[in-house]
C-alpha cells in the first residue's frame, strides 16, 4: 500500500470517527430532549445533525476515493456498504426534518407558571379557594391537560429514536464489511 493509499484511509477513518460518531451521538440523544421539551439543548443538536451530518459526507467520499485507488469499487461488499451509507443518509435527512419539526411544535407549547424556589410547575388548587368565584373548582379541560405542541413533538420523539437507531444500526453493518473485508 502506497503512502497515498493510506493518507486516503486515514482520512477515510478520520472521517468515520470525528463525524459518524457525534452525529449519531446527536440523533440518539434527541428523543430525551424532546420529551423534557428543552429547547435550547434540542436547537444545539439539530445543530449538530445538519453539521456532521454533511460532514459524514466525507466518509463517503475518501471511501470512494480510496477504493478506487485500491481497485476494490467492484467488490460486493464495498457496493453494498455505500448503498447502505447513501440509505443511512437519506435516513438521517428525514431525522433532521423530524427534529425541526418537533422544535416548531415545542415552540408553541406554553411553560407552566413556576411557583416558589422549587422550580416546579404550579398546581391548581383543588379546593378553588384562590378562585375569583366561589364554588368547586372546574376540571381541566383536555386541551388544557397536554400542551399544545406535544402530541406532535411526541409523534417525532418516537420517530426520531426509531431512525436513529436504525441508522446506528446500518453503520454498525457497515463497519462489520469493512473489518471483515479488509485485507
Amino acid at each position: 500500500m502506497s503512502f497515498t493509499d493510506r493518507l486516503l484511509l486515514w482520512f477515510h477513518i478520520g472521517f468515520v470517527i470525528f463525524a459518524i460518531g457525534p452525529v449519531t451521538i446527536a440523533t440518539m440523544s434527541t428523543p430525551r430532549y424532546i420529551r423534557t421539551r428543552n429547547l435550547v439543548v434540542l436547537r444545539y443538536l439539530s445543530r449538530m445533525t445538519r453539521i456532521f451530518g454533511a460532514a459524514s459526507l466525507g466518509v463517503l467520499l475518501f471511501g470512494i476515493i480510496g477504493g478506487q485507488s485500491l481497485h476494490e469499487m467492484t467488490k460486493s461488499w464495498v457496493t453494498a456498504s455505500m448503498t447502505l451509507f447513501v440509505v443511512a443518509l437519506v435516513m438521517l435527512v428525514l431525522i433532521m426534518r423530524d427534529q425541526h419539526r418537533a422544535i416548531v411544535a415545542l415552540e408553541g407549547v406554553e411553560v407552566p407558571v413556576v411557583s416558589g424556589s422549587s422550580g416546579q410547575p404550579a398546581a391548581p388548587d383543588p379546593t378553588g379557594a384562590k378562585d375569583d368565584e366561589p364554588g368547586p373548582p372546574e376540571p381541566p379541560s383536555a386541551a388544557s391537560s397536554e400542551p399544545q405542541g406535544a402530541p406532535v413533538a411526541t409523534v417525532e420523539r418516537g420517530r426520531i429514536a426509531s431512525l436513529a437507531g436504525v441508522v446506528s444500526l446500518i453503520w454498525l453493518v457497515i463497519l462489520i464489511l469493512m473489518v471483515w473485508n479488509s485485507h
